[in-house]
């Protein structure tokens, strides 16, 4: 049973009415009477945000249909009744398909998913392919299925290379707020940490019965405050490419694309770290690569220059 912090959190995940209800309440709480058009009223407010018989108004359906959605009483709404709300909170386009997705159940089911998600031969070969470049394969939990030795040595250098193929995958969630060295490695640690917090919230909506990923968000919820309230902002956020700007224990500050190449017939993801060829950056990763390289004894070198 949860205790009051994590209700307060609002990270327990296992009804879908309580996700739409804390959603739609989220929202409403943000948007203030001035960003909707509503004229002030004498009465002083208790609170910034909407009202639910306001935003009810504005999206054109009852107060008692929308307070029983906001409850979580009602899970379920029609596409149209979706698009007047979200037109109504001024939802971004990944807010919009973020609400479809908790508000339509139907489209919600997936199939059922095994306890371990499965890095496909094909993308093993992949990441070997690039090898020049670093790559990670992550799933909707973030347990990182499997990254090549640039990937590796990139964002996770003092973990075993190994470590994916083991029992207990590295995850990037919970290196990002309980591993401090790789939360060393972000030098705008709040912007990684709210779009990974978003990204959960995603695959939550996606995957509301999927326990492996409702313990990554309840360990992190208990073990890292800083989860738990970034996580109760409800944070939605689509975005494939990224810039960042990196403290490598190894290559000192770097910049580097991000480029995030989506799974669909996985629900996993590729990342791809890389810099414009003929900047100090890339000259960084060609040295990371050169790292890398097996190191050849000199009695061996020896032996082979006497042979010729």
């Amino acid at each position: 049973m949860e205790n009051a912090d994590q209700r307060d959190h609002g990270w327990v995940i296992n009804a879908r009415g309580n996700d739409l209800a804390g959603f739609l309440r989220s929202r409403r709480e943000r948007l203030t009477p001035v960003a909707a058009g509503i004229e002030p009223g004498a009465t002083a407010r208790r609170v910034p945000g909407l009202r639910r018989e306001e935003l009810a108004e504005l999206a054109g359906v009852s107060v008692g249909y929308y307070t029983r959605l906001e409850q979580g009483v009602s899970g379920t709404a029609s596409g149209a009744v979706i698009d007047a709300l979200a037109a109504a909170l001024q939802l971004d386009p990944a807010e919009h398909e973020h609400l479809r997705v908790l508000a339509m159940p139907r489209q919600r089911a997936t199939r059922p998913r095994s306890r371990r998600s499965k890095l496909r031969s094909s993308l093993r070969d992949l990441l070997a392919a690039v090898s020049g470049t670093p790559a990670i394969v992550i799933d909707h939990r973030a347990d990182v299925l499997g990254w090549n030795r640039m990937g590796h040595a990139l964002l996770a250098g003092h973990v075993d290379i190994d470590a994916p193929d083991g029992r207990i995958r590295p995850n990037i969630a919970r290196m990002l707020f309980l591993d401090a060295h790789h939360r060393a490695l972000y030098r705008q640690w709040d912007d990684k940490a709210h779009v990974t917090v978003a990204a959960l919230h995603q695959a939550a909506a996606r995957h509301p019965s999927d326990p492996e990923l409702q313990h990554v968000i309840g360990q992190l919820a208990t073990d890292s405050p800083e989860f738990a309230r970034m996580w109760a902002r409800r944070p939605v956020r689509t975005c494939s490419y990224y810039q960042r700007e990196l403290d490598h224990p190894v290559l000192g500050r770097v910049t580097l694309g991000n480029e995030t190449v989506a799974l669909p017939d996985d629900d996993q993801q590729m990342g791809l770290f890389y810099a414009r060829a003929g900047t100090p950056d890339a000259d960084a990763l060609t040295l990371l690569a050169q790292s890398l390289e097996p190191r050849v004894a000199p009695q061996t070198l020896a032996a082979e220059e006497k042979a010729r």
